[in-house]
C-alpha cells in the first residue's frame, strides 16, 4: 500500500493507465498504415498544416518549404518522416501532433477504442471522490489525450482530468518539465505523485520534488534498478 497525502496525482498513459501492447500494436500501426491517405483528405487543414510545420521546425527547418527536398510533394515528404521517426521511436512534437489528428478519424469512426487496465476505471472515480486533482502527462499530444479518454471502453473518462500535459511543456526525462507542471497547477511538487512505467522519467520527477511510484503492469518492460515505490494496481494506493 502507498501512502498518499498530497492533493494531486499525475499520471503517464502507455504501460500506466493503458497496456504497452495496445499503444504499440493498435494506435502507432493505424497512424502509419493511415496516413498517407489522411493527408490526402485533410492536408490542407490548418490543424494538419501546422503540424507539418512543427515536423520541419522539429528537423531544424525554418518552414516546411525550406524542409522537404526540392521537386518533391510536401506530403510524400512528411509520410516518410512519419515512418522514418515511428521505426526509431522518436517522440517529436509534430509527429504526436499529426499522430493525434490521425487517431482523431479512427475515433470518431469506430475503428479505435482505448483499451485500459480493468482497476483504472474505478480507481480514477474513487481518487476524484476523495478529493484528488487528476492530470495526465504523456509524448502523445493533449489532443490525442484527450480523444483517447474519451473513447475508452469504460465510457468517456474526460470529467475525471482536471489538466493534460505533453512534450510542449518539455521532455518527460527533464527536471525542468515536472517543475513546470507543478508551477502550472499551482501546487508545491511535494503535493503531487507521479506515476510512470519509465524509471527515468521518474527520476526526473523526484529531482523536482515530488513523490513518485513505478507502474509494474502487465506487459511492461523490465525496469533497472531502482528505489522507487511500485504498485501492480492502482488501488494499491491510498489517499489520505
Amino acid at each position: 500500500m502507498i501512502e498518499f497525502q498530497g492533493r494531486l496525482i499525475l499520471l503517464d498513459i502507455e504501460g500506466t493507465v493503458s497496456p504497452l501492447a495496445f499503444v504499440h500494436e493498435v494506435m502507432f500501426p493505424y497512424a502509419k498504415e493511415h496516413v498517407e491517405s489522411f493527408l490526402t483528405a485533410y492536408g490542407e487543414a490548418p490543424a494538419v498544416q501546422q503540424a507539418m510545420e512543427q515536423m520541419a521546425r522539429d528537423a531544424g527547418s525554418r518552414s516546411l518549404v525550406e524542409w522537404c527536398p526540392r521537386g518533391e510533394d510536401v506530403h510524400a515528404c512528411v509520410v516518410r518522416e512519419v515512418r522514418r521517426l515511428m521505426a526509431a521511436d522518436v517522440k517529436a512534437t509534430g509527429l504526436k501532433l499529426l499522430q493525434g489528428l490521425i487517431w482523431e478519424q479512427g475515433f470518431h469512426n469506430g475503428e479505435l477504442r482505448s483499451t485500459l487496465f480493468e482497476d483504472v476505471p474505478d480507481a480514477l472515480k474513487n481518487w476524484q471522490t476523495a478529493g484528488m486533482d487528476l492530470r495526465i502527462y504523456s509524448s502523445g499530444s493533449v489532443h490525442a489525450q484527450k480523444l483517447f479518454f474519451t473513447h475508452t471502453e469504460a465510457g468517456d473518462l474526460t470529467p475525471l482530468f482536471t489538466g493534460y500535459y505533453d512534450t510542449t511543456i518539455g521532455g518527460k526525462r527533464e527536471t525542468a518539465s515536472y517543475t513546470a507542471i507543478a508551477q502550472d497547477c499551482g501546487m508545491e511538487p511535494q503535493e503531487i505523485l507521479f506515476i510512470s512505467d519509465v524509471v527515468e522519467e521518474l527520476e526526473a520527477a523526484r529531482k523536482a520534488g515530488m513523490m513518485t511510484a513505478l507502474a509494474l503492469r502487465p506487459g511492461n518492460k523490465p525496469a533497472p534498478a531502482n528505489d522507487h515505490l511500485s504498485l501492480t494496481s492502482f488501488p494499491q494506493i491510498h489517499c489520505a
